[in-house]
Protein backbone atom coordinates (compact mmCIF):
# COMPACT_ATOMS: atom_id res chain seq x y z
CA UNK A 1 0.00 0.00 0.00
CA UNK A 2 1.35 3.65 -1.36
CA UNK A 3 1.08 6.67 1.33
CA UNK A 4 0.73 10.12 0.13
CA UNK A 5 2.78 12.03 2.11
CA UNK A 6 3.04 15.75 1.94
CA UNK A 7 6.28 17.85 1.90
CA UNK A 8 7.33 21.00 3.44
CA UNK A 9 8.55 23.57 1.33
CA UNK A 10 10.76 25.85 2.96
CA UNK A 11 11.04 29.65 1.41
CA UNK A 12 14.15 31.37 1.30
CA UNK A 13 13.87 33.30 4.68
CA UNK A 14 13.34 30.17 6.42
CA UNK A 15 16.27 28.35 4.66
CA UNK A 16 18.51 31.33 5.76
CA UNK A 17 17.04 31.34 9.86
CA UNK A 18 17.89 27.40 9.57
CA UNK A 19 21.20 28.65 9.00
CA UNK A 20 21.39 31.06 11.49
CA UNK A 21 20.10 29.05 14.54
CA UNK A 22 22.28 26.37 13.61
CA UNK A 23 19.60 23.82 11.89
CA UNK A 24 21.72 23.56 8.97
CA UNK A 25 26.10 23.26 9.18
CA UNK A 26 27.86 26.52 7.74
CA UNK A 27 29.91 23.59 6.01
CA UNK A 28 26.64 21.70 4.57
CA UNK A 29 27.18 21.84 0.27
CA UNK A 30 23.22 22.37 0.28
CA UNK A 31 21.10 24.72 -1.64
CA UNK A 32 17.31 25.42 -1.60
CA UNK A 33 15.20 24.39 -5.15
CA UNK A 34 11.76 24.37 -5.38
CA UNK A 35 11.23 24.75 -1.32
CA UNK A 36 13.34 21.32 -0.95
CA UNK A 37 16.96 21.55 1.03
CA UNK A 38 18.78 19.38 -1.75
CA UNK A 39 22.87 18.34 -0.73
CA UNK A 40 25.36 19.26 -3.31
CA UNK A 41 27.82 17.25 -5.07
CA UNK A 42 31.48 17.72 -3.65
CA UNK A 43 33.56 19.88 -6.31
CA UNK A 44 35.48 17.44 -7.82
CA UNK A 45 38.91 18.73 -9.65
CA UNK A 46 37.54 18.99 -13.31
CA UNK A 47 34.65 21.18 -12.02
CA UNK A 48 36.89 22.99 -10.47
CA UNK A 49 39.07 23.85 -13.13
CA UNK A 50 36.05 24.49 -15.83
CA UNK A 51 34.85 27.07 -13.10
CA UNK A 52 38.15 28.28 -12.88
CA UNK A 53 38.67 28.94 -16.41
CA UNK A 54 35.18 30.06 -17.12
CA UNK A 55 35.63 32.73 -14.06
CA UNK A 56 39.10 33.88 -15.11
CA UNK A 57 37.59 34.20 -19.09
CA UNK A 58 34.73 36.04 -18.28
CA UNK A 59 36.31 38.34 -15.54
CA UNK A 60 38.86 39.39 -18.45
CA UNK A 61 36.72 39.62 -21.29
CA UNK A 62 33.80 41.70 -18.40
CA UNK A 63 35.46 43.84 -16.56
CA UNK A 64 33.40 46.93 -15.93
CA UNK A 65 30.60 45.41 -17.52
CA UNK A 66 29.64 42.75 -15.34
CA UNK A 67 30.06 41.12 -12.08
CA UNK A 68 31.04 37.37 -12.20
CA UNK A 69 29.86 35.69 -9.55
CA UNK A 70 31.51 32.26 -8.87
CA UNK A 71 29.71 29.41 -6.83
CA UNK A 72 27.14 31.68 -4.91
CA UNK A 73 23.17 31.65 -4.29
CA UNK A 74 20.65 33.44 -6.85
CA UNK A 75 17.55 33.81 -5.11
CA UNK A 76 15.03 32.92 -8.03
CA UNK A 77 11.63 32.39 -6.16
CA UNK A 78 10.43 32.62 -2.49
CA UNK A 79 11.18 28.75 -2.71
CA UNK A 80 14.42 28.85 -4.85
CA UNK A 81 18.08 29.65 -4.09
CA UNK A 82 20.31 27.93 -6.30
CA UNK A 83 23.99 28.36 -6.46
CA UNK A 84 25.12 28.27 -9.60
CA UNK A 85 28.61 27.83 -10.85
CA UNK A 86 28.85 31.01 -12.42
CA UNK A 87 26.65 33.85 -12.16
CA UNK A 88 26.71 37.12 -14.53
CA UNK A 89 25.12 39.81 -12.49
CA UNK A 90 24.20 43.67 -13.66
CA UNK A 91 27.31 46.04 -12.21
CA UNK A 92 26.37 47.54 -9.16
CA UNK A 93 29.12 49.95 -7.23
CA UNK A 94 28.22 47.96 -3.95
CA UNK A 95 28.25 44.34 -5.45
CA UNK A 96 24.97 43.73 -3.80
CA UNK A 97 25.99 44.34 -0.46
CA UNK A 98 22.74 45.22 0.98
CA UNK A 99 20.33 42.34 -0.39
CA UNK A 100 20.79 39.15 -2.34
CA UNK A 101 20.54 39.35 -6.33
CA UNK A 102 17.54 37.78 -8.16
CA UNK A 103 16.52 36.94 -11.48
CA UNK A 104 16.54 40.89 -12.83
CA UNK A 105 20.11 41.29 -11.75
CA UNK A 106 21.05 38.61 -13.66
CA UNK A 107 22.43 38.22 -17.11
CA UNK A 108 23.86 34.94 -17.53
CA UNK A 109 24.22 31.58 -15.53
CA UNK A 110 26.42 28.43 -15.93
CA UNK A 111 26.51 24.98 -14.45
CA UNK A 112 29.45 22.70 -14.82
CA UNK A 113 27.67 19.61 -14.82
CA UNK A 114 30.39 16.35 -14.23
CA UNK A 115 28.06 14.21 -12.07
CA UNK A 116 24.62 16.71 -12.01
CA UNK A 117 23.40 16.70 -15.67
CA UNK A 118 20.78 15.02 -14.73
CA UNK A 119 19.43 17.37 -11.39
CA UNK A 120 20.65 20.69 -13.43
CA UNK A 121 18.52 20.02 -16.75
CA UNK A 122 15.31 17.90 -15.06
CA UNK A 123 15.24 20.60 -11.90
CA UNK A 124 17.27 23.28 -11.91
CA UNK A 125 16.98 24.19 -15.58
CA UNK A 126 13.07 24.83 -15.43
CA UNK A 127 13.28 26.89 -11.94
CA UNK A 128 16.35 29.25 -13.94
CA UNK A 129 13.21 29.19 -16.89
CA UNK A 130 10.54 30.03 -14.84
CA UNK A 131 12.40 32.64 -12.95
CA UNK A 132 12.35 34.75 -15.86
CA UNK A 133 8.77 35.42 -16.27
Amino acid sequence: MRVNVEKKRFKVAVYYRMAEVGILDPEERVELLDGEIVPMSPIGNHHAVCVNRATAILSEALRGRAIVSVQNPVEISVYSMPQPDVALLKPRADFYKDRRFGPEDTLWLIEVADTTLRRDVKIKLPLYAASGD
